[in-house]
């Protein structure tokens, strides 16, 4: 088994032959969590509710009810492509990945 170590800004990180990484690096993120809370961050920034999403959605042609659309944010196990759509259809034209 190869395994490489680099440090970036003083951080090590590892990484091993199945390109798992260990290390306090973001890619130790909890992306599923991550992406739900943007997602979330943006409906409150906009005080729009789920019920206020599912008619923004169907004004777009994305067709979903108020509970399965609470149940799909809750878990953060979306497409990417419903992410885009939910956030086309609040008006969000761009996102910040990072606070500073």
């Amino acid at each position: 088994m190869m395994a490489l170590c680099i440090v970036v800004n003083g951080k090590r990180i590892e990484y091993d032959d199945n390109r798992n990484v260990t290390g306090d690096a973001p890619m130790d993120r909890d992306w599923t969590a991550y992406v739900k809370g943007l997602l979330r961050a943006e409906m409150s920034r906009r005080q729009i509710t789920y019920k206020g999403l599912v008619e923004k959605l169907a004004a777009v042609g994305v067709t979903e009810t108020e509970v399965n659309l609470r149940n799909k944010i809750s878990r953060g196990g979306f497409t990417a492509a419903f992410f885009v759509q939910a956030l086309a259809a609040m008006g969000c034209q761009t996102i910040r990945l990072e606070e500073n």
